[in-house]
């Protein structure tokens, strides 16, 4: 089949522009109605501000006031998805002012920037409601980034050691160390503490000599009975990968 481009050029921009509306307020912005919405069919509700030289599009803090019905967006300011937040915005080149999201670009530049921000509040609407296994597929990579930022050079991931069965009993890093060698875990799981408690159980059995330090997602999240069996055989242990503070000093005291 043949497609003939005027023609589906003509449809689509039909189709959309049904979809767009654009209404003057009383406050001199104007409210631009997209196709955007959230789940429970209500529509994001963009606006234009004249700015010195150009316009600003903005949804005026409304997206996170949506949110907040029924989402604690305390959420998005802290740990994990406060990262990926940030990581949203500087991708899409967004900015953010008390909550609210903006763009501020030319007259000509409207159209793109309209859909460019109303993509922008898609992806932060399902940020409030991200699963715990996608936060934790992320945990490893800030760790591994922030125990660069705090030792660089001295990280070894995945680390394996000269013992029987090495593959199935690796440290998820070494640290290199003042003294007996330092193997660092991280924590985002209940069935992650339990492995982690069979692995330094191991090194014990082994007679491997080894100093242990173990960072959680979140501590309050493991099982007190999984919490105990861990700290009989771990180390020092970090309640949360937010506490940096708390990091740096017992990495820095046993770092080389």
């Amino acid at each position: 089949m043949t497609l003939d481009h005027a023609q589906i050029q003509a449809l689509l921009c039909k189709a959309l522009c049904a979809d767009v509306r654009v209404h003057a307020r009383e406050d001199d912005r104007l409210l631009v109605e997209t196709p955007f919405s959230f789940p429970d069919g209500d529509r994001f509700s963009l606006f234009l501000e004249g700015q010195p030289g150009g316009v600003r599009v903005t949804d005026l803090g409304q997206t996170l006031m949506h949110l907040s019905y029924e989402e604690d967006i305390d959420k998005l300011r802290n740990g994990t998805r406060a990262r990926l937040l940030d990581r949203i915005l500087s991708e899409a080149r967004v900015s953010e002012d008390d909550g609210a999201f903006f763009v501020d670009v030319t007259p000509d530049e409207i159209p793109g920037a309209v859909f460019r921000l109303g993509q922008t509040l898609t992806r932060i609407h399902d940020l409030s409601f991200l699963k715990r296994s996608r936060v934790e597929s992320t945990f490893y990579e800030d760790l591994e980034r922030t125990l660069e930022e705090i030792v660089p050079g001295k990280v070894t991931k995945d680390f394996l050691l000269p013992i029987q069965d090495a593959e199935n009993y690796k440290a998820d890093f070494k640290i290199e160390s003042k003294g007996d060698p330092l193997f660092l875990f991280g924590i985002p799981s209940r069935d992650k503490a339990r492995l982690t408690t069979i692995v330094l159980q191991h090194f014990v059995v082994e007679k491997v000599p080894f100093d242990s330090l173990l960072v959680f997602a979140d501590q309050k999240d493991i099982p007190r009975p999984d919490l105990a069996r861990l700290s009989n055989v771990g180390g020092e242990m970090v309640a949360s990968l937010d506490a940096r503070e708390d990091l740096e000093r017992k990495l820095l005291k046993k770092a080389a």
